[in-house]
């Protein structure tokens, strides 16, 4: 099988594609950050910088004729429109990017089609009319929503998947996990400097955070503190890692020896551990900023390996 993907940021559906057996043929974002990283994790795939939405069908037909028949499209349309944590800020220009898989799906007409996002997507105004028109090109849809946890990804981290097949219905994506792997495997308790939790730079509304959760936990164990949310704002070691985000808000606190507590900031190293990215993958040369945008903005590789492997099965 051949694959292309769509809005590929760093490349976890590609990842999770290739452990599957599927050959990457090229990868598609915006951002040269992310076409720096895809292209140093996957060296034998085209990368194309470019706006999706700017493209005609014209423009695709020549990507088609360069790249030859794919039988699976892969594609991660940008999320933040869709998501929560928006908030009360406008849309983007860019809500209507979810089309451009319909557009390359008449185009290159792949047998298969796996689109990820959000849960909320299915509240975009344009969500069953895309159904729709990929029913109208031939293919069996169906809609699941999976947790990253049932798939062996110490975080829980659910998402929308519009999986597709041109050819056979569509069988259940079973869960791979019968226990969930806790986010303690993930950390390094030792590894990292800490800083007392008391100190003057401390933000005031991070010690009130800490002091709560210490009321409820107790003094003894250490636990991570949550920077989003409405919910409580911390969660113990022994379950999976809390949905992984562009801006890393993770602490991990812990008992000083002394009578007191400190804490650190989980590390990138962690956190692409909890989204299940290899330590073979390839983060070099981008920022913190960059790196946790990257990994907040992407699918966790396991998933799309058992969606992939499940469609293959089919």
């Amino acid at each position: 099988m051949r694959a292309i993907d769509l809005f590929c940021g760093a490349g976890g559906s590609s990842l999770g594609a290739a452990a599957a057996g599927v050959e990457i043929v090229a990868g598609f974002d915006v951002w040269p950050v992310a076409g720096s990283v895809y292209r140093a994790n996957f060296p034998r795939a085209r990368f194309y910088l470019c706006d999706l939405a700017a493209l005609d069908e014209s423009d695709i037909r020549v990507m088609r004729d360069d790249l030859g028949p794919v039988d699976l499209l892969l594609a991660s349309p940008p999320c933040t429109d869709h998501s929560p944590a928006r908030g009360a800020r406008p849309p983007s220009a860019g809500l209507d990017l979810p089309w451009s898989v319909w557009a390359f799906a008449r185009v290159f007409l792949p047998r298969r089609i796996v689109v990820e996002n959000v849960v909320q997507m299915r509240r975009w105004h344009g969500y069953r009319a895309l159904l729709h028109a990929l029913m109208r090109l031939g293919y069996r849809v169906c809609v699941r929503i999976l947790d990253a946890a049932d798939f062996g990804v110490p975080q829980r981290r659910r998402r929308l998947y519009i999986v597709c097949d041109r050819e056979v219905e569509l069988p259940e994506i079973a869960p791979r996990a019968s226990v969930h792997v806790p986010a303690g495997c993930v950390i390094d308790l030792d590894g990292y400097a800490y800083t007392p939790l008391y100190t003057p730079r401390r933000a005031r509304a991070t010690i009130e955070r800490v002091e709560r959760a210490l009321r409820a936990l107790g003094r003894d164990v250490a636990f991570i503190s949550v920077y989003y949310g409405s919910g409580p704002q911390w969660q113990t070691l022994d379950v999976p890692l809390r949905t992984v985000t562009t801006s890393g808000h993770f602490a991990l606190v812990r008992p000083d020896r002394c009578g007191g507590h400190e804490m650190r900031m989980l590390q990138v190293d962690e956190l692409r551990r909890a989204m299940g990215f290899p330590a073979s993958f390839v983060l070099d040369g981008c920022t913190r900023t960059e790196t946790m945008r990257l990994l907040g903005n992407a699918v966790c590789p396991p998933v799309m390996q058992a969606i992939v492997e499940t469609l293959i099965g089919a």
